[in-house]
């Protein structure tokens, strides 16, 4: 069966350990000022690493391994006895948290108090949106992750009104996002950027990817980053 698995470039690896902060599995950690894979068993392949490294040092090779052996069937009792790269209590990406608030007002008993969308363009996500499109020109850009808008109530007049919004999860979804926000940048006349992102390490990747861009985009644009917390602060 065929499995991705990460390999690390040494040579390129500058130690600054944002990957073995972003894999929750624990999969990476560092030895010798380098970062290192622990063992394969313990590497899911979903590439949380891939997008926060700087330097570009991790990729991605696809393994013929066996279904189930009996080192892959023992990696989630070792992964739970050793200690993890994100300290005490897991990842802070994956880890479960209630937050308690007061009742919001009815708004449907108070029309006045009805929330807007501020939305000025579709699609949002940033895969699916095209390069050239026409609302891009002259724009003020919002690159977000996605679980910001969920986190802060006043999401759409904080951070929406007045910019177009591109969004995306550097988690969840597959490879980076640099090479299409790259696009963007260098095709339209891009008046500035900010970055709306979580507190979590592996919220990283989009602020990574957005610097990459930025960088190989041949324009001087400014750019600023918001960083939310978990219960929705400006942080």
């Amino acid at each position: 069966m065929l499995h991705r698995i990460i390999q690390i470039d040494r040579e390129k690896c500058n130690g600054c350990g944002l990957c073995a902060d972003a894999c929750h599995e624990g999969a990476i950690a560092m030895k010798d000022g380098k970062a290192n894979l622990v063992s394969e068993d313990y590497c899911d392949g979903l590439g949380d690493c891939l997008p926060v490294c700087p330097t570009g040092a991790i990729s991605f090779e696809e393994k013929d391994t066996a279904a189930c052996d009996e080192k892959a069937s023992a990696a989630p009792q070792a992964a739970a006895q050793r200690p993890s790269p994100c300290g005490e209590g897991g990842c802070p990406g994956t880890r479960s948290k209630t937050i308690e608030r007061a009742a919001a007002p009815d708004a449907s008993a108070a029309p006045c108090c009805k929330m807007e969308s501020r939305l000025m363009q579709w699609p949002v996500q940033i895969k699916l949106a095209p390069t050239g499109a026409p609302y891009f020109d002259n724009a003020d850009l919002l690159v977000a992750a996605d679980c910001t808008a969920y986190a802060y109530g006043d999401f759409h007049n904080r951070f929406i009104k007045g910019r177009i919004t591109l969004i995306g999860c550097p988690k969840l979804d597959a490879g980076s996002y640099a090479e299409k926000l790259t696009e963007i940048l260098r095709r339209n006349n891009i008046r500035s950027v900010m970055v709306a992102r979580m507190e979590v390490p592996c919220c990283g990747g989009i602020e990574s990817a957005v610097r990459e861009a930025l960088k190989n985009c041949g324009k001087l644009i400014p750019w600023q980053v918001v960083t939310l917390s978990t219960d929705g602060q400006i942080l």
